[in-house]
């Protein structure tokens, strides 16, 4: 838990006594000591954001009506692109007092949150199956009735992840059938899931065949490290992950993952901060240092969100 700024604004006890619970009893139900709840509410710390969610789903609030302080300068930004925080840190440069927390999730589970209004940024990497922009219109459908834009962040090479050397000769999503091969899969809703199902369809191979398929991981770093252990010879992923464990990559596909900022936040100041980064060549340099990565597209508007369309 950090210290917090003076002038900071806390609202938890005001909503516990709404409920007319007791510390003890928010405490149980948000899993944490009383003594942390006392901090809270007494001003002396902040929590962290897993628990900062946890208190606002609870009270059925945002967190920004609960810690108003900080929401004047902090935003939570959904999504799996391991990139956020590298933007995150070049606005910490730009505004010191101004803080993006990267709270990881599905491009699915990212537009929710957006729509739940327990984030302010969703970041979305969706693969087209036709025409359409499917984060365009996946965006437009889970925040119907809300404006916003799409804006590009980077281009990303997804593919397999294996051992170093790459020992079993995997060289394709086919070879995920072969007895030998120990897969390890991503969540059901997972953009890369997706992809999996689809190429496993097109090549006539049933789900039942892949060894591992119901295995499941929750992000590309926990399927890296399966490898990295020997418990796992295959996982979906990045190129920059596999790299960073010192593992082999298969290429399978590039993607390009998206920003959805609704329309009404856009005045606030950390988000305006966001948006003049996105701008600057120095994000776009880092970007393209990544493995797999292309920075060609960030900053650029891929479409804007009308209200009750669904498309751009």
């Amino acid at each position: 838990m950090a210290r917090p700024k003076s002038g900071f604004a806390c609202h938890v006890k005001a909503y516990r006594l709404t409920k007319e619970w007791s510390q003890e009893e928010l405490a149980e139900k948000v899993d944490v000591r009383r003594q942390a709840i006392y901090d809270i509410e007494s001003g002396r710390y902040l929590p962290n954001t897993a628990i900062a969610l946890r208190l606002a789903r609870l009270f059925g609030c945002r967190v920004e009506d609960l810690f108003v302080e900080q929401a004047e300068k902090t935003i939570i930004l959904m999504g799996c692109d391991p990139a956020f925080e590298i933007l995150g840190q070049h606005i910490s440069r730009l505004a010191p007092d101004a803080r993006v927390h990267c709270r990881f999730a599905s491009s699915h589970r990212a537009l929710e949150g957006l729509a739940e209004g327990v984030a302010h940024v969703a970041g979305t990497h969706l693969h087209n199956t036709g025409s359409a922009e499917s984060n365009v219109v996946t965006a437009g459908r889970k925040l119907a009735g809300v404006s916003g834009r799409v804006l590009g962040f980077s281009l990303l090479e997804e593919g397999l992840m294996v051992a170093k050397g790459n020992p079993l000769g995997v060289r394709t999503v086919a070879d995920l059938a072969r007895p030998m091969v120990r897969f390890v899969n991503r969540e059901p809703g997972a953009a890369l899931r997706v992809l999996l199902d689809d190429l496993l369809q097109r090549a006539g191979i049933p789900v039942d065949a892949v060894n591992g398929y119901r295995n499941q991981v929750t992000s590309h770093r926990e399927g890296a490290y399966r490898i990295a252990c020997n418990v796992a010879d295959a996982a979906l992923g990045l190129r920059a992950i596999a790299e960073a464990y010192g593992l082999g990559f298969v290429p399978i596909t590039n993607v390009r993952c998206d920003l959805v900022i609704p329309n009404d936040l856009s005045r606030h100041p950390t988000i305006r901060i966001l948006l003049d980064v996105l701008q600057s060549a120095a994000l776009r340099r880092e970007i393209d240092t990544l493995p797999g990565y292309d920075g060609s597209v960030t900053g650029k508007v891929i479409a804007e969100l009308i209200p009750d369309s669904g498309h751009a």
